[in-house]
């Protein structure tokens, strides 16, 4: 599907795929429950594991992090930009939909400047979360005809290529900078 296409989807809250930094990802409208509990069951993903959410700038997730939590220097680490994707782990708002942040009163944030992030994010006006597309068991797919083959020939796919990073973003946490995620 073409870029207007994906964008008519998410914003009929259905779930797409589309690349990110090393691999297609699924996605959807992080503000609806539907599409998000649409995502779990396509992904087999529990709900207690939370969701990450990817947008080219910070602004797209200030509806779901405490802002009031995070100083100076964590909104420094945040705008840096590194030579590998980065997911941070920040302090969720207390009022977040359990369905995005799972067990945790925290979510998964990354900024990505993929051209297809930034595109879709800013037409449709929303974050996007974002969760390996695949399977349970098998491998995240490199490129939308692999999307075709795990979740079917009319699943909506955005045929644009993944960036060069090798492997998923690692993920950190943002006030200890602890490792949850090898990258």
């Amino acid at each position: 599907m073409n870029i207007t296409q994906i964008i008519e989807k998410l914003k009929q809250n259905e779930v797409v795929a589309y690349p990110t930094e090393a691999v297609f990802g699924l996605g959807c409208n992080p503000f609806s429950q539907s599409a998000v509990e649409k995502l779990l069951i396509l992904k087999q993903r529990p709900r207690e594991k939370g969701l990450i959410l990817v947008a080219p700038k910070l602004d797209y997730f200030f509806s779901f992090i405490d802002k009031e939590q995070i100083n100076s220097q964590h909104w420094q680490k945040l705008q840096q930009t590194y030579p590998r994707p980065i997911t941070w782990i920040v302090p969720a708002k207390k009022d977040i939909a359990k369905f995005l942040c799972g067990n945790f009163n925290s979510i998964a944030i990354r900024v990505s400047q993929h051209p297809a992030i930034k595109i879709l994010c800013e037409q449709t006006g929303f974050a996007l979360t974002s969760t390996s597309a695949n399977l349970s068991g098998i491998a995240p797919c490199k490129t939308s005809d692999e999307v075709r083959l795990q979740f079917g020939a009319d699943f909506p796919v955005l045929d644009m290529s993944v960036g060069s990073a090798t492997k998923p973003s690692e993920i950190r946490d943002l006030f200890t900078n602890q490792l949850v995620r090898q990258g």
